[in-house]
C-alpha cells in the first residue's frame, strides 16, 4: 500500500489536531477544518489505510484515530514545519538571552527556566563544569581471535581502555590502518565536537568494522562524570497539566524518574531523530524505560563554534514539536548573531 501525498496530508492534519485537542480525530473533523479537496468518506478510507500501515490507531470502536509513535516519527522527520513565533514570545526569549549572555552557565539555565514557563513543558538545562578532554591518539590492539583492545590517549595524558569482542579475527596490520584513520578523523576533537554526520562518515569508511566507533563513543561518554555536568530541572510538575498523565501512577513514575542526576542524563542522551542541532526522541526510542511514554527534544547550543550546553524539553508524545522546533531555531539565530 502506497503512502501517497494525500495520505501524508491527512496524517499531518490528524497529528496537528490531536496535539491541539488530545481527542481522537475523526474524518468529518478533518474534512471541516482542513481544505483537502476530498470528501469525508474518502478521508475516512485513507485514515483506515493509515491505520493499517501503522501510522494511526483507533482507541475505541466508532471513535476517531490518534497517531502512533510511527506516525509522530514520520511527522517530525518529513511533515513538520516551523511556525513564526509571535512578537511576545520573541521578546521574552530575546530579553532572557541578552541579560545572561555574559555568563554562559546562567544563559543555559536561566533560558531553560524561561522556556519551561513559555511552553508549559518540563525543561532540563545542561552545561559542563569543566572543559572536556581532547582525543590525541587512538590505537586498536589485537588480543586474540575474538577480542580487540581499544586505547584512547587524551591531551591531558589520560589513557582510556576497553575490550571490544569481535566475531571476525583482525590482524594487527589491519587494526593499525583503522587506528590511523580514526586518529586522523577524531584527533584534536572532544566528545562534544563529534557530531552524527562525522560518525556516519567514519562508519561508512570503515564499513563492517563500524561497531568499533560505537564502542569508542561509549567509552568517551562513560568517562564524563556526573560531577562534570551541571543540570537544572524546571517545571517538573507541568506534566500534570496534560490528560495523558492524569493517572496517579503515571504521574508518580514521571516525577520519580527525575529524582536522580544519572537518570536525567540517560533520558536526554538517547538517540532519536536528528534535525540540525536538535535530537528528537519519541516514546519507546528512549533508553530510559521510565521515559518511554514521553518525548524529549534536546537542542545543543554553540557560541563561536564551542558548545555551551543543552536545553531539553520533556512532554507527552503529543508534544507540540513544531512550536518547540521553532523556539530552538530562534534561539540559534540569537546566539549566532552575538
Amino acid at each position: 500500500m502506497e503512502l501517497n501525498e494525500r495520505k501524508m496530508k491527512i496524517l499531518k492534519a490528524v497529528v496537528k489536531d490531536y496535539i491541539e485537542t488530545a481527542e481522537a480525530v475523526g474524518s468529518r473533523t478533518i474534512s471541516k477544518k482542513h481544505n483537502l479537496g476530498v470528501s469525508a468518506a474518502t478521508i475516512r478510507n485513507e485514515m483506515a489505510d493509515l491505520e493499517e500501515l501503522g501510522y494511526l490507531v483507533q482507541p475505541h470502536t466508532s471513535a476517531g484515530r490518534v497517531p502512533t509513535e510511527k506516525g509522530y516519527k514520520l511527522y517530525v522527520d518529513l511533515l513538520m514545519g516551523t511556525n513564526e513565533l509571535n512578537d511576545s514570545d520573541k521578546e521574552i526569549i530575546e530579553k532572557c538571552v541578552e541579560s545572561n549572555m555574559n555568563h554562559i552557565q546562567s544563559l543555559i539555565h536561566e533560558t531553560s527556566k524561561m522556556l519551561s514557563q513559555l511552553t508549559n513543558y518540563t525543561t532540563i538545562g545542561t552545561t559542563r563544569l569543566v572543559k572536556p578532554s581532547v582525543i590525541k591518539h587512538i590505537q586498536l590492539v589485537s588480543m586474540g581471535e575474538h577480542s580487540i583492545l581499544l586505547i584512547i590517549v587524551t591531551d591531558t595524558g589520560d589513557i582510556k581502555k576497553s575490550d571490544i569482542p569481535t566475531k571476525k579475527y583482525l590482524d594487527q596490520a589491519k587494526l593499525n590502518i583503522i587506528s590511523d584513520n580514526l586518529t586522523r578523523k577524531l584527533g584534536g576533537k572532544s566528545i562534544t565536537d563529534i557530531d552524527n554526520n562525522l560518525i556516519a562518515f567514519i562508519k561508512y569508511e570503515i564499513g563492517e568494522y563500524s561497531s568499533i566507533v560505537d564502542k569508542l563513543l561509549s567509552v568517551l561518554n562513560s568517562n564524563v562524570s556526573d560531577d562534570d555536568v551541571s543540570i537544572t530541572l524546571n517545571g517538573v510538575t507541568n506534566i500534570l497539566d496534560y490528560p495523558e498523565f492524569n493517572d496517579v501512577l503515571k504521574a508518580r513514575s514521571f516525577l520519580d524518574m527525575l529524582e536522580t542526576k544519572e537518570t536525567v542524563a540517560k533520558i536526554i542522551q538517547s538517540k532519536g531523530i536528528l534535525k540540525d542541532n536538535t535530537n528528537i526522541i519519541i516514546g519507546s526510542d528512549n533508553d530510559c524505560q521510565q521515559a518511554q511514554e514521553c518525548s524529549v527534544v534536546t537542542a545543543t547550543y554553540k557560541v563561536d563554534n564551542e558548545q555551551i550546553g543543552r536545553i531539553s524539553f520533556i512532554g507527552p508524545t503529543r508534544m507540540d514539536y513544531s512550536r518547540i522546533y521553532s523556539i530552538i531555531n530562534y534561539m540559534n539565530i540569537l546566539l549566532n548573531n552575538k
